[in-house]
């Protein structure tokens, strides 16, 4: 990971919880445990070594525990941990946000799919 600029919690939130994937993975794992497959499912234009990068990181960060069980082939399951759920009312108050600012979204552009080269100045 990048070096932090400022001594704010939020920097280093941000580079945990940026890019595209950490969220949605909070958020499909909020419902309980999944297994690897069941993630690749819930995100399928996700990578194998992607979603494997990810989990890592957010496992790294104490937010999901991965648990591996004896056999062949190998199970893993992954979890949010007690962090992990604490973050879950905060994705989830995003959603929310989002959803009601929906209206101003539409009428905003470049945001409701228009190219960003049609946004005026």
């Amino acid at each position: 990971m990048k070096d932090l600029v400022s001594r704010c919690p939020i920097e280093e939130v941000m580079q945990v919880l940026s890019g595209r994937w950490p969220t949605l993975l909070i958020y499909y794992l909020k419902d309980g445990t999944k297994r690897f497959a069941d993630l690749r499912r819930d995100n399928p234009t996700v990578s194998h070594r992607m979603l494997t990068l990810e989990l890592r990181k957010l496992e790294a960060a104490g937010i999901v525990q991965r648990t591996a069980f004896a056999g062949y082939p190998l199970r893993v399951e992954y979890d949010l941990t007690a962090a992990g759920l604490a973050l879950v009312p905060l994705i989830d108050a995003i959603s929310d946000w989002w959803e009601e600012n929906e209206r101003g979204r539409a009428a905003a552009p470049g945001i409701a799919g228009m190219p960003a080269a049609q946004i005026a100045p």
